[in-house]
């Protein structure tokens, strides 16, 4: 009996896999990592996490950080404020900020970049391990570097090498954006995909909202306008097959929802930025306010993809009213300091044939000079509204490098995705540009050259070495003073084929990998053959986190 009571209490216990030590080979590869693999710290159950308690939010990197090892690892930590010989160390303060304090007294608090802001250093010695930055945000990005090295497994104990790790970003500006405008993801789902962005480094969510296929964006002086302009009667199967799904299909955010979205992504370093495409790609608004349009309609929720030659109508003064009620809501919602206003895939026929858009553009003196179309430049008088609209609100816009064809307005934000050409002749014009162009950032496209085993996509092939091969500041063909017009880089997520939260994942991994280290390192630290090597223990990370992913790189 004794001996059956010892085997069943030896099979119900926890197994733990044998102790494993850290590895600090991350994706994105730290600035420095200077390792002392002869000498080890043991990080045990019930050691402590000291930190500063009267700081919400160190206190609150604190926890994410004793989440995070208890997740990967099953051992969990004390949370211990204040105390000096606690093993896990979070301390506000970096030697390198005596440099910059010799300088003019105050210096350091007014020169430091974004970047800088984010800088922090990891020590692993025999008295523990100490985490320290500038500002809270970089205890944030040091907890996930720590975090990724860790074992990916259950375990009793951790060991970790001694190291001393040095890092701050490359640029300030690194994004991913999510299309819920095609498809509604929830709440949950969104979540989800901030914590992924949040461990690849990540720092901006583009948020698109609307689209021909639907409104997502609840205006309250507007209530009509999610309501109705969510819903589409049905979808196209495939592409544009001309057979349909026959169900209803719908769903939109309140203002509620997403105010709770940017609090949680602001927790975890990540501000959102909305996108409300305009004047194209508008016929969920158009379906509920018809009077809008060139033609007065009717127009429906579009069923199936592409680009409506339906837009919003230049010369209706109505039609300025509606966008400056939507943004004006948008930004009481939203403290994003940039705003997406769009501005792509705007067709002009209506325009050339509508009295009062060829009205508007008689109004305001707009002539074809060879270069830029009256059309294109009423979208640029519409643009300017907008950002000047904007402007007073304290925010700045973006929008896709279409803005530049009808000539481009004084502090647009040009977002060059049909190629670089946009983001170098923004450049050129001193106007700031984040580059997200289809041939390394579109990540709707396969990444397999097998189409047939994956999930359906868009179409084209960007595999995830194409990706981690992009240079941003396109050295060539942008001076040195002109690179300093490139705010950062972005990979873009468009949903006409994705339905389902699995499918968001598996096309968003490993591929986030590749351009976190286009992001965050800078060129001469990047060799995609040891990035092959480091990929492995990420996707054990995304094993252990249950995480959907691609399973073989190319």
């Amino acid at each position: 009996m004794r001996h059956l009571i010892l085997a069943l209490f030896i099979a119900c216990a926890p197994t733990f896999a044998a102790a494993e030590r850290a590895d600090y080979r991350v994706i994105p590869q730290p600035k420095s990592v200077q390792v002392d693999d002869s000498q080890a710290f043991t990080l045990q159950p019930g050691m402590g996490i000291a930190f500063d308690a009267s700081d919400p939010e160190i206190s609150r990197n604190a926890h994410f950080l004793r989440t995070w090892i208890q997740q990967l690892t099953g051992v969990q930590l004390a949370m211990t404020p204040n105390d000096k010989k606690a093993a896990v160390r979070l301390v506000i303060g970096l030697d390198a900020d005596k440099k910059l304090k010799k300088g003019k007294k105050g210096a350091a608090a007014t020169t430091l970049t974004e970047q800088q802001q984010e800088a922090y250093t990891i020590s692993v010695d025999k008295s523990g391990i100490t985490i320290a930055a500038r500002k809270p945000v970089g205890l944030f990005r040091a907890a996930q570097t720590l975090r990724k090295a860790l074992p990916a497994a259950e375990q009793s104990s951790i060991e970790l090498p001694f190291v001393r790790i040095q890092d701050e970003p490359r640029f300030g500006y690194r994004g991913a954006m999510l299309d819920c405008a095609r498809h509604y993801f929830t709440l949950e789902t969104l979540k989800r995909y901030i914590d992924v962005m949040a461990l690849h480094g990540c720092n901006q969510l583009h948020w698109h909202l609307t689209e021909d296929q639907g409104w997502r964006f609840e205006v309250k002086a507007l209530p009509e306008l999610a309501k109705k302009g969510s819903v589409r009667e049905q979808t196209v199967i495939g592409r544009n097959t001309g057979v349909y799904d026959g169900q209803r299909y719908g769903g939109y955010y309140t203002q509620e929802q997403c105010r709770e979205l940017v609090n949680y992504a602001a927790e975890r370093y990540i501000n959102i930025i909305p996108e409300i495409d305009l004047p194209g790609h508008m016929m969920g608004a158009l379906y509920v306010f018809p009077n809008l349009g060139c033609t007065s309609g009717p127009y429906p929720v579009w069923p199936h993809w592409g680009v409506s030659r339906e837009v919003l109508c230049a010369g209706n003064p109505e039609t300025m009213a509606f966008l400056k009620t939507v943004i004006g809501e948008l930004c009481d919602v939203f403290p994003s300091k940039f705003i997406h206003i769009g501005g792509d895939e705007c067709p002009k026929e209506r325009w050339k044939a509508c009295p009062k858009c060829q009205a508007k553009a008689q109004q305001l003196g707009l002539k074809d000079d060879g270069k830029h179309s009256i059309e294109n430049q009423l979208q640029t008088w519409i643009n300017h509204e907008m950002e000047q609209f904007l402007r007073e609100r304290g925010r700045d816009m973006i929008g896709w490098d279409e803005i530049l064809e009808g000539g481009l307005t004084e502090g647009g934000i040009v977002m060059s995705w049909r190629g670089i050409n946009g983001g170098i002749e923004a450049a050129k014009q001193h106007h700031r540009v984040i580059m997200t162009p289809t041939t390394y950032c579109y990540i709707d496209y396969y990444q397999l050259k097998d189409q047939w085993s994956q999930p359906l996509g868009i179409g084209g092939y960007l595999p995830a070495s194409k990706v981690y091969s992009f240079e941003p500041l396109i050295p060539n063909q942008i001076s040195e003073d002109e690179q300093q017009y490139i705010l950062g880089a972005q990979v873009n997520l468009w949903t006409e084929y994705i339905a389902y939260p699995e499918h968001i994942f598996y096309m968003l991994l490993p591929r986030l990998d590749a351009i976190s280290e286009v992001q965050w390192c800078r060129p001469d630290q990047k060799d995609f053959e040891d990035f092959q090597k480091r990929l492995p223990h990420m996707l054990k990370v995304y094993d252990r986190l249950g995480y959907n992913y691609c399973r073989k790189v190319e």
